[in-house]
């Protein structure tokens, strides 16, 4: 009965003698030792016997005192309350190493949130607002100011080039997780056989390379946001544990089996109709509802021509600053040529336009020029007829052989496309580009 007792109801101490029927002081106080419920309450024993041997076993199955019979009163409350303070300060030291432990760890999760942040840093965004009073722009800005405040899971549908992750930093900023991090995922430009590693993370020994412990996107976004950007191109193995953490806010890292729980709202983008793949089996259709809560669609630059002259004249601005020149402003024929321009490339290919025209014109007046045609040929060599995908694959093909196959550098295709080189790579293998062969003056690039 006292063992139930001790177990439900936690005491400050226990005091036990040790002749008792059935089962002795020693056996009661192994029982006691035995449980984590009760192992950390200290136990006096109070008998007749004296001999140090009793006295030796009672300290060896668990026993913090012994006093012989008989005894004062005064002396035993004066043991008991001495214990009793022991233990409150021990309960006390041990809330304030957990809490020390706790502070550890969020120092170092800290220190790699700082170190993502910090490699994010280096890289250049394209856009550091948003620019444009279209119709298409207003009413999309007005989806996102809607959504922007909740923790609803958004999914940015758009062509590449027109600004998807800078509609998910503008969520992020106007959300209540703002003064936590935006941790970006880009699904295309990281290896399949590390995706999973790099989103959800990984233990020591994992994989042949795994010397420590790796804490993934998804904790590093611990009580923010994660943008899963071009979110289709995960495989099936990985959607199917991302879906889970959007069901169950859980997950394991790469060759962990404790579950880690987080707290993140999701914001994925993909360039693909997700509903098409969908249908062809390539993307799951249960991940495709949770993330298609609520959808927005970036509209290309074609569909908002009015933005335009905004758009180049913020460009011409920003590129000006960088290069260190003064640029006085554009002729009228110049940005008519921009206007007229059917952007396959969207604000991402105007951007880069615009700091060519920079780089080509000599004088403090931008000059357009043949720098929307020269590179790549005519317009309707860019835009054959077709699907999507045989639009992106022509535009890629012609980007290729324009650059004679080089990908990476200032005259790579890459740079002209506005993507990272291991991005385009994947593009490429996805769409079952051959390279051209590269001619003999250009083998070194």
């Amino acid at each position: 009965e006292a063992i139930d007792k001790a177990l439900s109801e936690a005491p400050d101490t226990i005091l036990l003698d040790i002749m008792m029927p059935d089962m002795d002081g020693y056996e009661t106080c192994r029982t006691l030792k035995s449980s984590d419920l009760t192992k950390g309450i200290p136990v006096i024993f109070m008998t007749a016997l004296t001999g140090t041997q009793e006295k030796v076993r009672g300290f060896e199955v668990g026993g913090i005192d012994y006093i012989a019979k008989p005894f004062q009163p005064e002396e035993v409350l004066a043991r008991v309350a001495t214990h009793v303070a022991n233990r409150r300060l021990q309960q006390e030291l041990s809330m304030q190493n957990e809490q020390l432990r706790e502070e550890i760890e969020a120092h170092r999760r800290s220190k790699a949130t700082v170190a993502y942040l910090r490699n994010e840093i280096k890289e250049t965004h394209n856009f550091e607002e948003i620019i444009g009073a279209s119709k298409a722009l207003v009413q999309l800005l007005e989806k996102a100011l809607a959504v922007a405040g909740t923790d609803t899971t958004v999914l940015i549908h758009g062509e590449t080039g027109t600004g998807k992750e800078l509609i998910a930093r503008a969520l992020h900023n106007h959300s209540k997780r703002c003064d936590y991090p935006l941790v970006k995922v880009n699904c295309a430009a990281l290896p399949r056989d590390l995706i999973e590693s790099e989103i959800f993370g990984h233990e020591k020994g994992a994989f042949t390379g795994a010397t420590r412990r790796h804490k993934g996107r998804f904790e590093l976004a611990d009580k923010g946001t994660l943008f899963l950007d071009e979110v289709g191109e995960l495989s099936l193995e990985a959607q199917a544990k991302l879906l889970r953490v959007l069901q169950e806010r859980e997950f394991e890292r790469v060759g962990g089996e404790k579950s880690v729980q987080v707290d993140v709202r999701v914001i994925a983008a993909t360039n693909r109709p997700l509903a098409s793949e969908v249908e062809a089996g390539s993307f799951r259709s249960d991940l495709y509802y949770r993330l298609n809560v609520f959808p927005l669609s970036v509209p290309p630059l074609r569909e908002r021509k009015s933005d335009i002259p905004l758009l180049a004249q913020f460009f011409v601005e920003k590129i000006a600053r960088k290069l260190g020149r003064r640029i006085d402003g554009m002729p009228k024929h110049s940005m008519e040529k921009l206007v007229a321009y059917s952007w396959p490339g969207n604000v991402r290919e105007l951007e880069n336009v615009v700091e060519r025209s920079i780089i080509m014109s000599p004088e403090s007046v931008i000059n357009i020029g043949d720098c929307l045609t020269t590179e790549l040929g005519t317009q309707e060599q860019l835009w054959p007829v077709g699907t999507l995908e045989e639009i992106e694959r022509a535009y890629i093909v012609a980007v290729l052989k324009e650059t004679n196959g080089i990908i990476e550098g200032e005259s790579g295709a890459a740079k002209y496309l506005g993507l990272n080189a291991s991005t385009l790579r994947g593009r490429i293998r996805k769409l079952g580009i051959d390279r051209p062969a590269r001619s003999a003056k250009n083998q070194a690039g």
